[in-house]
């Protein structure tokens, strides 16, 4: 079976969905290569998270992976909730198939997405660096961050194939110029000939 018992679980029951009126903070991230978008409410009381929500439009997955951070987070300090990692948030859920590791990716994101709300309306200074923008740009340098070696690898013989075949057409086209300049050297000298 692809997807664990937890992932079956959080999907067809989702804990802590909806949204917070009145929300000390609020996430919201996207990702346009599978149409994912992922808003996270949270509530502030003394530097811990008291109450979070979240609506999420995507796939099976991404709901799971936005129920499960909501519950990672709820009751624990913001700097606490700041390092729940997207592998946490795998690991919680007993594992996700490869191709839909970046829905984990996203809830990390949107966790991270609402904190930042929250400090800019309450003038918290923040390192900016830290937080993603919730543009799709941030998420995709953030799975490039995190892709295996072997796919790495296995773009580096791509890279020299193509770099190859580009030398060859050079060569080719070089070599095609050098017989036609020979071809019209020896048609002018025939004429010369001729005409003698």
């Amino acid at each position: 079976m692809l997807y664990s018992e937890k992932v079956m679980d959080h999907f067809k029951n989702p804990r802590n969905v909806g949204e917070i009126k009145d929300a000390d903070g609020i996430g919201e991230v996207g990702n346009a290569k599978c149409g994912d978008i992922m808003r996270m409410y949270i509530k502030v009381k003394n530097g811990i998270i008291t109450d979070v929500k979240f609506m999420t439009f995507g796939c099976g997955s991404a709901i799971a992976t936005s129920s499960m951070a909501t519950e990672l987070i709820k009751g624990k300090p913001i700097e606490q909730a700041l390092e729940i990692t997207n592998q946490a948030v795998v690991e919680a859920l007993d594992g996700l198939p490869a191709y839909k590791l970046h829905c984990s990716v996203l809830a990390e994101e949107a966790i991270k997405a609402a904190i930042k709300d929250y400090y800019e309306k309450h003038h918290i200074p923040f390192d900016e660096k830290k937080y993603c923008a919730g543009d799709c740009a941030c998420l995709h340098e953030h799975e490039a961050a995190h892709k295996p070696a072997k796919a790495k690898a296995e773009a580096k013989p791509a890279k020299a194939k193509a770099e190859a075949k580009s030398t060859k057409a050079k060569t080719k086209t070089a070599t095609k110029t050098t017989t036609s300049s020979k071809k019209s050297t020896t048609n002018k000298n025939s004429k010369k000939s001729a005409k003698k």
